[in-house]
């Protein structure tokens, strides 16, 4: 069993591709010409999360395709998202030899998505005494917020971080973090192509569970509400209860890694920092070799020092040309 009170990190990856995508400018490049916009914005956020957090144990979830149980429930379930311009998937392999580099563990499942694994994830985590921090801008997610979990939504890459546990959730969302399905139930998500009640927005659909706590409940007292946003949710009540389901995130799935095996030891920093050199991650390199002289990074890293006299080596011929150009 692991000790108590272990820090396990989980990761929405796609979410954090996606956001490293954005951040980053798409001229930035290596000078052979390879584009690295993600995977500089993915390591960044990477060491910030390290150095922050501190975790004991990490996971990185992805998306795998699009024939997920929810897919096969509704084949126009998350249509309509923009589509992604090509240079992000074509940066996607130097992703995962990024992960790679790091030695963390990741996670996909065909039938499931991340939002699920995570989920599964977290609860495993619990049940072993550990607590947890989400890395997502996922709003599904804040349905995992609790006493043990926190959702961390990153903000200028991670260097103001949100975070929200299930007061913050229902300070932010108008409702707890058990009634986000039904919160989804009724105004829908745009994002995941699920409509909701047509006419019902977030906040008569916070104020509507505010007052009826459930879905369920709300019906049954369907005659108590007042107005047109009675005739809204009789006329779309199937609707209703469909995208409350789709929304509800599976947490028993079958972990594709076992928790035991997703921890953070004698990590090799040389493949990081070889990395970051192939790369020419040269900032990145600098932050890496700060965090390895910390107490967390010497408790996590395996470093070879060789290495790292090497790399103090080139830095300080680096300094001496700046001096002196």
């Amino acid at each position: 069993m692991l000790s108590l009170m272990r820090h396990l990190v989980l990761i929405d990856g796609h979410h954090m591709m996606y956001r490293a995508y954005w951040a980053i400018p798409r001229t930035l490049r290596t000078s052979a010409g390879e584009q690295v916009n993600t995977i500089f914005g993915m390591a960044s956020m990477l060491l910030a999360i390290l150095q922050t957090e501190q975790p004991d144990n990490m996971v990185v979830c992805f998306d795998d395709g699009d024939q997920t149980f929810r897919h096969q429930e509704n084949e126009t379930y998350k249509d309509g998202r923009a589509e992604t311009p090509d240079d992000f998937y074509e940066q996607i392999p130097r992703v995962f030899e990024l992960m790679q580099a790091f030695s963390l563990s990741q996670a996909s499942n065909p039938t499931y998505e991340a939002d699920d694994l995570i989920a599964s994830y977290a609860m495993a985590a619990i049940a072993e005494g550990m607590r947890v921090t989400i890395v997502s801008g996922d709003k599904d997610l804040l349905q995992l917020a609790s006493e043990h979990i926190r959702i961390a939504i990153p903000h200028k890459g991670y260097q103001a971080v949100e975070y929200l546990g299930p007061v913050e959730t229902e300070g932010k969302m108008g409702v707890r973090p058990d009634q986000i399905a039904a919160y989804k139930g009724l105004c829908g998500d745009s994002s995941d192509n699920l409509p909701g009640v047509k006419g019902i927005g977030p906040k008569t659909a916070a104020s509507l569970l505010q007052q009826y706590d459930t879905l369920e409940n709300l019906y049954d007292h369907i005659d108590e509400v007042k107005g047109s946003a009675k005739e809204k949710l009789v006329n779309d009540q199937e609707q209703a209860f469909f995208c409350q389901r789709m929304a509800v995130l599976v947490d028993d799935a079958e972990l594709p890694t076992p928790l035991t095996e997703t921890a953070l030891e004698s990590l090799p920093a040389s493949n990081i920092l070889n990395m970051f050199r192939e790369l020419e991650f040269t900032l990145l390199t600098k932050r890496f070799v700060s965090l390895l002289d910390t107490e967390y990074g010497k408790n996590h890293f395996a470093s070879d020092e060789m290495e790292l006299l090497k790399f103090s080596q080139e830095k300080k011929s680096e300094d001496q040309m700046t001096l002196f150009s």
